[in-house]
């Protein structure tokens, strides 16, 4: 199969992916072979913005949920040197570019050695403007990351059909009554494996089995459209259903 057939068979996959886990599952497929295995995308808030009102910028998220957690805890989009060189430079750039491009303060050095911690130690990042002007910023990062000129346009390109599809849910859902009801203890359940408790651990913190722990993240998962765990926290932390 050429570049070319490989590229509409992924848009033909991404036209049916139904929620922004499916999405992300799809773009990581393709970046992951490039050592790009985390995403985040979304509008960047204004200075001083809630932490709580801050998930509501986010479009697609598989960071790691204890990364998820502290970035918005710590305010960390307001020193992140990425999301600074991408407000200034409208093309797709790697990390390591904005570290050499922008003077790195304790601020801005404390996001980056966070990171590390996740295994986030290089990216690709770039700003996407759609019609209406409204700025959506993508960041995909990994531990290895090794990219040709030319697997540096294809990635772009394809995170770019991916951010189209989930603008595209963004608005469908928005036009749709879509509350998802989680049970007290699902939401418990989701507060302790955002910290990154197993299910034994909440099983012992909540005192119930190890079983039904992991019944209640498994049903939090299916009613958040998650693929997996690190996906229902970040799905339940944009919804707002863990602060």
């Amino acid at each position: 199969m050429g570049h070319f057939d490989r590229t509409l068979e992924y848009i033909d996959q991404l036209q049916h992916a139904n929620t922004a886990a499916a999405v992300c599952e799809r773009l990581l497929g393709v970046t992951s072979n490039f050592g790009l295995t985390a995403l985040m995308a979304g509008t960047v808030p204004h200075p001083g913005t809630p932490r709580g009102q801050q998930k509501d910028h986010v479009l697609l998220c598989d960071w790691p949920g204890e990364w998820l957690e502290r970035y918005v805890a710590r305010n960390y989009v307001d020193h992140d040197p990425v999301v600074s060189h991408m407000k200034q430079l409208q093309a797709p750039f790697q990390w390591r570019e904005a570290s050499e491009s922008i003077r790195i303060d304790k601020s801005s050095g404390e996001v980056m050695g966070d990171a590390r911690e996740f295994k986030l130690r290089d990216g690709l990042a770039f700003p996407l403007i759609t019609l209406d002007g409204q700025i959506v910023m993508v960041s995909l990062g990994g531990e290895a990351v090794e990219l040709s000129e030319a697997e540096f346009g294809m990635v772009s390109l394809a995170s770019t059909y991916a951010i189209g599809r989930a603008m595209q849910l963004h608005t469908m859902a928005a036009k749709t009554i879509d509350h998802i009801e989680l049970t007290p203890r699902e939401r418990e359940c989701l507060q302790w494996a955002a910290v990154g408790k197993s299910e034994w651990e909440i099983s012992q913190i909540l005192g119930i089995s190890e079983h039904t722990s992991e019944k209640h993240l498994l049903n939090a998962k299916s009613k958040l459209g998650a693929v997996n765990r690190v996906q229902a926290v970040a799905e339940a932390i944009r919804r707002g259903y863990i602060s």
